[in-house]
């Protein structure tokens, strides 16, 4: 059985003047506002920052988003369909024909594909079809929202699908240890963990602004609360809802702010007329109401990373998660911040409301986050991402001559 691994270091290509080219697919990307589509933003501009020239596969999102291409980075845009219940998000609807066509006439060395929707599909079957070797990767727990649509029955086709998918590629990057555990456990291969970055620039305690608080009526020794995400079930609400009024049941000073959108914002606001109700935040203005905040409550259990953890520690926030995800791979409980044991609601709502009482505590932990943040940038995940995508596009002989690659050679792959 023949072997794949990476047979040349990146810099052999650099100096042999052989920058990859990349057809990166997604269904999410800014300016929509969630984790996935700014992660991928990330990693595709810092690849075209490391002189690899990518092509953009993507929805168009509205009839005025003309996807303007600029160095190193091309659009090309799709049909999409708004998403229940999200409507300013859009759903790629499947172009294998259009993929085939444009991948013909121009070969990638390498596709990789963020998201397994009917979009991500076309792909993986496109460049199957012209033996183009392709890399994906899992975002998202879709199995795991089932139980919280009512339609709990799905998990298993979900589950079952998104094996399907992934381990038709040769790696699949997941965010963390603990998820590339869960997922090989049940049956996923060729896992490569490769987390997220944080702009240590654009979230910082530096942002911290006095008139924000004023505007939220928080006195500069009152806690403030945040929360940062969509605002639906799967995001566990009841229990932000919960936690909360336990908090202010025991510190009435305390402050909730809300920043997100979704359909379960007009609950949450029946729950507490008194909380700040932000909508969506970008940029510097969500960097500026995440550092003027306190303690950042984060109830999800539903999370492959959880990029917002990662925002609030770095903003210099005292934590408050579930033992998963970023926070599970990151917080060092009782030192940058504090985590209850997955699942355990009991335990989040009395952490939560015990540290929201000890402002001296909340800003040890977050002096402490922040520090524990300012070292994850998104350089080095750049780089591990092209060290996958630059061994993949070295098997493009050998994927083309087999036709298929055989599931043998899926598991010898190894791009380490």
């Amino acid at each position: 059985m023949r072997e794949y691994r990476y047979p040349i270091e990146y810099e052999e290509l650099a100096d042999a003047g052989r920058p990859l080219r990349i057809a990166a697919v997604t269904e999410t990307y800014p300016p929509e506002v969630n984790g996935v589509a700014t992660s991928a933003a990330r990693m595709l501009e810092g690849l075209c920052g490391r002189g690899h020239q990518v092509q953009l596969i993507r929805p168009r999102q509205d009839p005025g988003d003309l996807g303007a291409a600029r160095a190193g980075l091309e659009q090309v845009l799709v049909r999409g369909l708004p998403i229940p219940r999200y409507p300013a998000l859009k759903m790629g609807l499947p172009a294998k024909r259009a993929l085939l066509e444009l991948w013909t006439y121009r070969r990638p060395d390498v596709v990789h594909i963020v998201t397994e929707g009917p979009l991500g599909w076309s792909a993986l079957k496109a460049a199957c079809k012209l033996k183009l070797p392709v890399v994906s990767d899992f975002r998202t727990n879709f199995h795991a929202y089932s139980s919280h649509y009512g339609v709990g029955w799905l998990k298993k086709p979900i589950l079952a699908y998104l094996r399907k998918f992934h381990n038709r590629t040769l790696a699949t990057m997941v965010p963390t240890e603990a998820l590339r555990a869960q997922l090989a456990a049940l049956g996923f291969r060729g896992l490569r963990v490769i987390a997220r970055g944080i702009d240590t620039v654009l979230f910082h305690p530096g942002r911290r602004d006095p008139l924000l608080r004023s505007e939220w009526k928080a006195a500069p020794d009152d806690p403030v609360l945040l929360y940062v995400g969509r605002l639906a079930p799967e995001k566990n609400l009841e229990l932000l809802a919960t936690a909360y009024g336990e908090a202010r049941r025991r510190t009435p000073s305390a402050r909730l702010v809300v920043v997100g959108d979704g359909p379960g914002r007009a609950l949450l606001q029946r729950w507490f007329p008194d909380a700040v109700f932000a909508g969506t935040r970008k940029g510097e203005d969500l960097a500026r109401h995440f550092a003027s905040a306190d303690v950042f409550i984060f109830p999800s259990m539903t999370e492959t990373y959880g990029n917002v953890t990662l925002e609030a520690m770095a903003s210099g926030l005292a934590v408050i998660a579930f033992d998963y995800a970023a926070a599970g791979e990151v917080i060092r409980h009782g030192v940058d911040g504090v985590l209850a044991a997955y699942g355990d609601a009991a335990s989040f709502i009395s952490q939560a409301a015990t540290l929201t009482g000890d402002l001296e505590r909340v800003r040890r932990l977050g002096c402490e986050a922040h520090l524990q943040a300012a070292g994850r940038g998104w350089g080095a995940v750049v780089q591990e991402l092209e060290t996958v995508l630059v061994a993949a596009a070295a098997m493009l002989p050998a994927v083309a001559l087999q036709g298929r690659f055989q599931q043998q050679d899926r598991r010898a792959f190894s791009p380490l």
